[in-house]
């Protein structure tokens, strides 16, 4: 289903802040508590909102090291590809796994505590026998970190 501007200024409102109510939301919308209720209700339903989470300052619980690891695998079988899926999503220390068009098969997006919490995570990814490579790349500092979509 089309989203149409009331759905999408919803949208737009509850990637800013999840926490405001169906009434700050419809006095902003000038719409009844009712109508967006059932407007959130069936975004919700139709999958454009796909869940509600709290966004944690990473430093403030001892995540401070991020990095970026880049990985090639030995072949792109689909046996291949999804054997790597399903190792690497079990990782906690993983935050998002993306496949890549380029020289990479896969970008990691991985938060330890340190850069020793770090050394044993890259044994255990080390030891996927479907990677042939794998070169992290550690944030220096955020110049931005969003989560809304442009919409």
């Amino acid at each position: 289903m089309a989203l149409d501007s009331t759905d999408i200024e919803i949208l737009r409102l509850l990637q800013v802040d999840a926490e405001l109510t169906n009434k700050e939301i419809s006095v902003k919308l000038h719409k009844s508590v009712a109508t967006i209720h059932e407007r959130i209700r069936r975004l919700k339903q139709e999958g454009y909102i796909k869940r509600v989470v709290a966004i944690l300052d990473r430093r403030m619980i001892g995540k401070g090291l991020i990095a970026f690891s880049h990985v090639l695998l030995k072949d792109h079988s689909a046996h291949t590809l999804s054997s790597f899926e399903e190792a690497v999503v079990q990782f906690p220390e993983v935050m998002e796994c993306v496949q890549m068009t380029g020289t990479f098969d896969f970008i990691l997006r991985i938060a330890t505590t340190d850069m020793e919490e770090y050394h044993t995570f890259y044994r255990k990814l080390a030891a996927i026998s479907t990677i042939t490579t794998i070169q992290s790349f550690f944030v220096l500092s955020e110049a931005k970190s969003d989560t809304a979509y442009p919409i």
